[in-house]
């Protein structure tokens, strides 16, 4: 799979599901079991929650059953008689899918939505029955729903990520991969120390083994804690940072505590690379979403990338003192000023308030490009907090160690204690400041709307006999 394919959604295609009158139900069954079609429901088809099915199902006063659907027509009295919760929840999703069926005559159709790599095989067991899956147009200006690819376990767990903050629309870019990444490498430089990313490395080990029983929900995000865990290590290595500063590791680059505005700077850093990342996804996804028109004049597009662009001449030019790029930068943000207040006058609707809106919503836009990129210096400020903890602790443990063998276990206790606690807590800020970052700082460039959740109907079937 080439990598522009797997950042993009699954293709979808809109579908008709045509079969016989008489082989509606068989006809649903393979459906469900196949689990890739979403079929509308129009307005008037909740009445399938009034059908026979649904009514003994609410009669039997059960927990909510996992849905199974019989191969054959059930009977619903004995299905309600012995108690088969499961077959009727599967019953009562059927009569609420077929209350939506158009009929004609002799036949039946449905429209949903369905993977397009799925429509050949769908649509020969469908064949089967004497029904058909007919590829149709989409509708205009409805959406298709959007799909993300799962391309291994990695991906999955990266994912939720994204699911977090909302359903990504079918037309944009899947940032799953990159902001996944972003993820692991923001949460490893405020949290570097190779002995607690060890730790996490373990977490993730035992939770890829299904342990504890307890936690086993969280078992899809092993992958994720070995990247925070191994960006940790990483990081750790850099630092010299090993439990604290044990002198176990050498400093590779540079002790957080000894240097701190070197490591402010290299945040900064690394905040105008990401959100370098954040405006190109911002600018595909506005051509994507509403032309080159749109990509040009949003502040999330092009006219908000040449601001950004600009602004990070002009601070590099009056850092290292060289004209040439300061003029550069301040034209490059003069003409994304302009881009930017066009678009903004045109979306307004003209007239004094419309100039009056634009002019707050430039200011906010040049404001916001300012607060974003210094946000990131909490990657300093809370990797400087993560060592200071170090700090303590391992100069606690020492000067106990010193004082004599009887106070050996009080340092084995302080060094345990103290660690346990400033991993327990830095973990936790480490985990919500980066998905802060991701989320209010990355996310709000890259997506302006939002989509909706892919849901095909899967009901398994049940290949038992059922009594008649």
């Amino acid at each position: 799979m080439r990598w522009a394919e797997a950042m993009t959604p699954v293709r979808m295609q809109r579908v008709a599901i045509v079969a016989p009158r008489e082989a509606l139900r068989e006809t649903l069954v393979r459906l469900a079991d196949a689990g890739c079609v979403e079929i509308d429901r129009t307005e008037g088809s909740g009445q399938g929650e009034r059908g026979p099915a649904a009514r003994r199902l609410k009669l039997l006063r059960t927990e909510p059953p996992r849905a199974m659907l019989s191969a054959d027509p059930p009977d619903l009295d004995a299905l309600e008689h012995e108690g088969h919760a499961s077959l009727l929840a599967g019953e009562a999703q059927l009569e609420e899918r077929s209350a939506s069926a158009v009929r004609r005559g002799s036949v039946v159709a449905l429209a949903g939505w369905c993977p397009a790599d799925e429509v050949p095989a769908t649509a020969g067991r469908l064949a089967e029955l004497g029904g058909a899956l007919v590829a149709l147009k989409a509708p205009q200006g409805v959406d298709p729903p959007t799909l993300l690819r799962s391309t291994g376990p990695v991906h999955r767990s990266f994912t939720s990520l994204v699911r977090t903050y909302g359903t990504v629309p079918y037309v944009d870019v899947d940032p799953t991969w990159p902001s996944g990444i972003a993820y692991v490498v923001m949460f490893g430089m405020m949290f570097g120390d190779a002995g607690h990313g060890a730790l996490l490395l373990l977490m993730a080990l035992l939770l890829r083994t299904g342990r504890p029983h307890r936690l086993v929900r969280l078992r899809a995000m092993w992958p994720f804690f070995a990247g925070a865990g191994g960006t940790s290590i990483a990081f750790g290595f850099a630092y010299g940072e090993f439990l604290g500063p044990t002198k176990v590791l050498p400093v590779l680059w540079l002790a957080p505590l000894d240097h701190p505005e070197r490591l402010l700077a290299a945040a900064g850093g690394v905040g105008v690379v990401l959100l370098a990342w954040a405006y190109g996804a911002g600018i595909v996804n506005r051509w994507r979403e509403g032309g080159p028109a749109r990509a040009l004049y949003a502040v999330s597009g092009i006219a908000g990338s040449a601001l950004f662009v600009g602004f990070v001449g002009l601070s590099a030019g009056g850092y290292l003192h060289d004209t040439y790029l300061t003029l550069t930068g301040a034209g490059i943000a003069a003409s994304g000023l302009m881009l930017a207040a066009s678009g903004l006058f045109t979306a307004s609707g003209g007239g004094v308030a419309g100039v009056m809106q634009t002019a707050v919503q430039l200011f906010d836009s040049v404001v916001r490009i300012f607060s974003n990129t210094v946000s990131f210096a909490r990657l300093a400020a809370f990797g400087l907090t993560h060592a200071a903890l170090g700090a303590v602790v391992w100069r606690g443990t020492t000067a106990l160690a010193h004082m004599g063998p009887g106070e050996l276990i009080a340092a084995a206790a302080v060094f345990t204690i103290g660690n346990t606690l400033a991993f327990s807590l830095e973990a936790l800020v480490a985990g919500v400041q980066a998905l802060r970052l991701e989320f209010y700082e990355l996310f709000s460039r890259v997506f302006e709307t939002w989509g909706r959740p892919f849901h095909p109907w899967h009901v398994p079937t049940q290949h038992t006999e059922v009594a008649p």
